[in-house]
């Protein structure tokens, strides 16, 4: 049956096509999509051609985007919704601004004794609800590996929390997945966190330790895990791997553990 929002689809692709050269140059330079089928790179790409068509990228002075740097950081992007339905998971927003660097924000704090706190804080990303997604480019450069680090994802793994209002950590979860097993995994792991910087602020954490900011923290960084690193969160917090496999329909640990199993270079070292 013909679709006006098919037909639209197909011409935009038509019309933004990638040459086999800029396809195998970005391929390369993103280990985190090794392992992918035929089938799921190809919309995969697919996706981040419409997702630079959606949203407006804009680099600040210092910064200059390529093509290969534009669909580098929309592969990334869509990478977490690969499984799911386009149903506007990325609704909300419109632009991407890109920093040269880390950046100063405002930060806003009241404490239990109802006293408020300000200050300016060194990030290298934020997301706001109803407003534009900040990436500092060299967290963009950074991006892309399984070393436990993804700037891209992190950030757009709060504006999927944010579908439901403010960033809490509880993104909108699909018909069959339970709220209560959800929050007692995410909380559970949460806790263990946080109890082991209360004891010790300065101890070497299993995961990032700025997931124990707070439970939309918690979400971002998991995320962040669950693609680049899904090794090891599924050793520290296997309950919290289990829901985010089932939110985002992928399984990276089996995906990376293919890889270990047929090439030598990702195999641990002796």
């Amino acid at each position: 049956m013909w679709s006006i929002r098919a037909w639209q689809r197909n011409r935009i692709l038509a019309r933004n096509p990638v040459t086999p050269e800029l396809w195998q140059q970005v391929l390369d330079s993103l280990p985190i999509l090794d392992g992918l089928s035929e089938d799921e790179l190809n919309r995969l790409r697919e996706r981040a051609v419409l997702f630079l068509h959606e949203k407006r990228l804009t680099p600040l002075a210092g910064v200059e985007l390529q093509p290969q740097d534009r669909l580098r950081l929309a592969l990334q992007a869509q990478l977490p919704l690969l499984h799911l339905a386009e149903l506007g998971w990325y609704r909300g927003f419109h632009e991407i601004v890109i920093y040269p660097d880390d950046f100063l924000s405002p930060q806003k704090h009241r404490d239990a004794a109802g006293v408020e706190h300000e200050w300016d804080a060194e990030h290298s990303g934020e997301a706001w609800l109803q407003g534009p997604v900040i990436l500092a480019w060299p967290g963009v450069q950074e991006s892309g590996g399984w070393e436990a680090y993804n700037l891209v994802i992190h950030e757009l793994a709060h504006k999927l929390d944010m579908l439901n209002g403010d960033a809490n950590g509880l993104p909108p979860l699909h018909r069959q997945m339970r709220i209560d097993t959800w929050a007692s995994a995410m909380q559970s792991a949460y806790d263990q966190l946080d109890r082991m910087l209360d004891a010790n602020p300065d101890a070497e954490t299993p995961i990032d330790p700025y997931a124990a900011e707070n439970p939309a923290e918690f979400f971002a960084v998991t995320s962040e895990y669950f693609f680049s690193a899904p090794d090891v969160l599924h050793q520290v917090f296997p309950e919290v791997y289990a829901q985010l496999a089932e939110f985002y329909r992928q399984d990276p640990l089996a995906r990376l553990q293919r890889l270990q199993a047929e090439h030598p270079a990702y195999r641990e070292p002796a």
